[in-house]
């Protein structure tokens, strides 16, 4: 799985070590959030030129990855 995320970089001296997106000072969760806006792939990377759109599908794949294996406990109501 790593090998499919090259371009997510985490660096404790860039972004407090927040994961971003090739060493830029462009983090995943940013990205996420620019998605989450309704913002398009095209309108992002538009907007952000220093983008590509692998970046923005390994972001995803990141997000993803990083909640797989979580478990919350909820409890019954």
């Amino acid at each position: 799985m790593m090998t499919q995320l090259d371009r997510i970089a985490i660096d404790p001296n860039v972004c407090l070590g927040q994961p971003t997106i090739r060493g830029m000072r462009l983090t995943v969760a940013f990205v996420l959030k620019l998605l989450a806006s309704n913002l398009s792939v095209s309108e992002i990377l538009q907007a952000y030129p220093e983008l590509e759109a692998e970046d923005i599908q390994q972001a995803l794949h990141y997000a993803a990855w990083a909640v797989s294996d979580r478990i919350a406990n909820v409890p019954s109501a």
